[in-house]
């Protein structure tokens, strides 16, 4: 039985949801800042020449993606365990995938985050999804499909757990292919602060940005590519960059330049977030900060005291809370859809408590020319990209929608 969207829905706006700023027990501001009316419908239109067409209604979505070689079908990952599947615009009736038993689902920043489609799945079948477990840990699962439309529920087989045994919060859950490597961002471990320091301990997998092959090798679940920067040195050789709080979204920039980029959206603590962008060579080995830095300036609040390590990688771009009420940055991507011809290569991203769509020009030192674009979605969960490079973002409270020229 699925449960209840709009009382799942009503205590997850109110409360600290999904990838929240603050303390584990911080909730003040995500609750006085959360209500927000005027959610954009149809094709309510933009200055930028965009509008918002809706797609469908699920029950709290929070990932959107494709799959290689079916470039009819969008994946919707529902956060209580499942994953709607819509062929040419119509959800089909059945679900892709449904691991709800498996699946911490008490709302707040657990559940079922995200999935991802290797450049092969049409020939080899295999995806991948992001999970918080019964028993509060981080999950990366292998599954086959059965057919187009759904997937083998028997064909379960784990890649990665991460002991996050403590607190709900700060679970990361991003999954992205970039060729044949799976990348995944972690958060530090929740509460606030980071009080073990996991994001600057190299010894751990929270707070880090990791790579890894997921296909089984040699008697193991995965592998790790030789050119991982820790690979052969002090640190876990999955880590690929570390120093994050809870990069809840992160995509990669296949056409602002020849060689692939990566934007991160690090959510911040009590004062900032962040946009983290750079190439991905050059995020190989980068230590982006946290918890001596919340976006451009020393953390200061409860356990702080991480002296600066040197040599860290600044975000091009943080606002603060005081910014209509800011919480937790929605990370968003660079614009592929040559249709959207005033957002072509700009970054698109959201705030979860803004519910304003906003774009920026992305550059290696700063970025640039942030601005609204007049589109608002309630809580906005994460954004998409499908076949066709046509981006989508999701609220929480159910619909998903298409951006589409004016």
């Amino acid at each position: 039985m699925r449960r209840s969207t709009l009382a799942l829905l009503t205590a997850l706006a109110l409360a600290l949801a999904l990838p929240a700023c603050g303390s584990a027990d911080d909730t003040s501001g995500a609750k006085a800042n959360a209500q927000r009316g005027g959610e954009s419908s149809g094709a309510a239109r933009a200055k930028d020449g965009v509008a918002l067409k809706k797609v469908g209604n699920f029950d709290s979505p929070v990932d959107i993606a494709s799959a290689p070689g079916f470039p009819q079908l969008l994946f919707v990952v529902e956060q209580p365990g499942r994953v709607e599947v819509l062929r040419d615009g119509r959800r089909l009736p059945h679900p892709f995938l449904d691991v709800d038993p498996r699946v911490s689902n008490d709302g707040g920043e657990r559940g079922l985050l995200s999935i991802a489609f290797p450049p092969d799945y049409k020939k080899s079948g295999r995806f991948y999804v992001y999970f918080v477990d019964n028993a509060g840990n981080i999950r990366i699962d292998e599954f086959q499909r059965a057919s187009a439309t759904r997937a083998d529920p028997g064909s379960d087989r784990l890649v990665i757990r991460i002991p996050h045994p403590v607190n709900s919060n700060h679970n990361g859950g991003q999954l992205q292919f970039l060729g044949d490597l799976l990348y995944f961002g972690t958060g530090d471990g929740g509460s606030g602060g980071d009080p073990p320091n996991n994001a600057q301990n190299k010894d751990v997998l929270l707070g880090k940005l990791a790579r890894i092959d997921p296909r089984p090798a040699d008697g193991k679940p995965y592998t790790v590519p030789s050119s991982n920067p820790f690979v052969g040195k002090p640190g876990r050789d999955e880590i690929y960059s570390y120093g994050l709080r809870n990069p809840f979204r992160f995509s990669f920039d296949t056409v602002s330049a020849p060689q692939p980029r990566i934007a991160i959206g690090d959510v911040g603590q009590n004062r900032f977030e962040e946009l983290d962008y750079t190439t991905v060579a050059a995020v190989s080995g980068a230590n982006f900060g946290w918890d001596a830095f919340e976006g451009f300036s020393q953390y200061e609040d409860e356990n702080s005291g991480t002296p600066d390590p040197g040599g860290t990688t600044k975000p091009v771009f943080a606002y603060p809370h005081s910014r209509a009420g800011s919480c937790s940055i929605i990370g968003g991507y660079v614009v592929a859809d040559p249709h959207l011809r005033s957002l072509y290569k700009r970054y698109v991203y959201a705030d979860l408590c803004e519910g304003q769509l906003r774009a920026l020009t992305p550059h290696l030192k700063r970025a640039g020319g942030d601005h609204k674009l007049g589109l608002r979605v309630s809580s906005p969960t994460s954004f998409g990209e499908d076949d066709l490079h046509r981006l989508y973002v999701a609220s929480l409270d159910g619909p998903v929608y298409r951006l589409v020229p004016r």
